[in-house]
């Protein structure tokens, strides 16, 4: 009887300690999964305009085009993407054009905020500028 006690005690033991064990390719694999999310990240810097209430659609067609032709003009935004609020959910707090771009790090942003086309842009904005929203993130 005692050597069947023992079997199943030596049994429950070793299973036990393999569950403390770490999966290493498991681990090898989350620790790529993150380096690769890493690399892979970006930074996103959205841009939400609300326009004076007398601004003519020519003006703001004005702004659309200036905002547009950054990219072509600064290398470091490597993505860019815009387009006007469709929400159905009545949100927006009067703010109509999102603006999307996309850098690869801090210092390429920093290029850019204080960039000559960037601050000619702002003088094209400006005068029908009610209020702006920028949020800017890393992507996960």
């Amino acid at each position: 009887m005692k050597p069947v006690f023992y079997t199943v005690g030596l049994l429950a033991a070793i299973l036990l300690m393999s569950y403390n064990i770490p999966n290493t390719n498991n681990l090898n694999k989350d620790l790529t999964m993150e380096n690769s999310k890493k690399q892979d990240s970006v930074l996103r810097h959205v841009v939400l305009f609300k326009f004076k209430a007398n601004t003519s659609k020519e003006d703001i067609a004005k702004v659309e085009a200036a905002f547009s032709a950054l990219p072509s003009k600064i290398p470091q935004i490597v993505g860019y993407e815009w387009g006007t609020n469709n929400s159905p959910e009545g949100l927006d707090k009067g703010f109509t054009h999102c603006f999307f771009l996309t850098f690869n790090s801090e210092e390429d942003r920093a290029i850019y905020l204080p960039h000559p086309d960037h601050k000619a842009f702002g003088a094209v904005l400006t005068p029908h500028l009610e209020d702006v929203t920028v949020v800017d993130y890393w992507t996960k």
